[in-house]
């Protein structure tokens, strides 16, 4: 099969995003059922940093094989070291040590739907880095709309109640993370292949992962494993391994505007497998919040459909 002419056909984009980001979307509940099996607790740091590590250690292992059986290079080469270095460092080793530390605070379905703010994070510093990618109106609107859903899924059930904590600002930071850390990636595939890119930033975020879990706990931290968290920790280093690489595939063949509303999917499909595999309740302001996020992200994504209608924002 033509790897281009599949990631350009409107069907395949739209296959291959459902998956990526329903693959995403599984991870809030999983994650959470992992800490469980485990023993985590929202207090200790160490092992949630050390979990982290060891789940894109294995995604980075994944995919480095599987890029070296499809006889791609993946000799570290000392000219990519910088470049691999700084997105490492923010879309895996930043994000997910405030991301881990954050869900560990709060429900998986206020973890799903905050991940929806990715994409806005992404626009605002798109505005400062890119001179031909500036906000606009439309795109002013859809942000405010977007973050009208993160304060809608903090309300508390039966009142009126703002309820965000430490937990959810670790998530909103992790989010805002990941979006400057996408945004260097996208820099960065222009020069490295995308599975070596993703391996490579993965290897080097869990390894300061794992680095910042010893030093926390003054040790390395063990886990019983059973079988049960054994599977959920190669599901999740599964997911992490085929989410990235399928989604940096579909960037690479498409203009980012015409799949980034995909990624509105990823909050429902999140808030969906919450409630089915944890429980949590579908109260009314999660579905405010999960609505909000998702016509946010559409607006910001939607198609100029005249010249010269937008006017340009700062």
């Amino acid at each position: 099969m033509n790897t281009k002419k599949f990631f350009t056909n409107p069907y395949g984009v739209a296959v291959s995003a459902v998956v990526c980001t329903a693959l995403w979307g599984s991870a809030f509940p999983v994650i959470k059922r992992s800490y469980e099996a485990l023993d985590i607790r929202s207090d200790e740091t160490a092992e949630l940093l050390w979990f982290a590590g060891l789940r894109f250690l294995l995604a980075a292992i994944l995919i480095l094989i599987f890029a070296s059986l499809m006889r791609s290079k993946v000799g570290l080469r000392r000219s990519a070291l910088p470049s691999l270095l700084k997105i490492g460092v923010f879309q895996t080793f930043l994000q997910y040590v405030l991301f881990y530390i954050g869900l560990s605070l709060s429900t998986g379905m206020q973890g799903a739907v905050i991940s929806g703010t990715t994409s806005f994070f992404q626009m605002l510093f798109a505005h400062f880095l890119y001179a031909d990618d500036k906000l606009n109106v439309r795109k002013a609107a859809g942000l405010l709309v977007g973050f009208a859903g993160v304060v809608a899924v903090n309300l508390t059930q039966g009142a009126f109640e703002l309820r965000f904590g430490a937990g959810e600002l670790c998530l909103l930071l992790a989010m805002a993370a990941a979006g400057l850390g996408n945004l260097f990636a996208r820099d960065g595939s222009a020069s490295m292949p995308v599975a070596y890119l993703t391996g490579y930033q993965m290897l080097f975020g869990a390894i300061g992962l794992l680095a910042a879990g010893a030093t926390t706990a003054g040790g390395w931290p063990r886990f019983d494993f059973t079988l049960a968290s054994a599977g959920m920790l190669a599901y999740l280093a599964f997911l992490s391994a085929a989410g990235f690489v399928l989604w940096n595939t579909i960037m690479k063949y498409n203009r980012v505007g015409n799949v980034s509303m995909y990624l509105f999917l990823i909050p429902v499909f999140g808030v969906l497998l919450s409630a089915l595999l944890l429980g949590e309740a579908l109260h009314r302001y999660i579905l405010l919040g999960l609505v909000l996020v998702a016509a946010g992200i559409v607006v910001v994504n939607r198609k100029k459909e005249a010249p010269n209608t937008e006017e340009a924002v700062g």
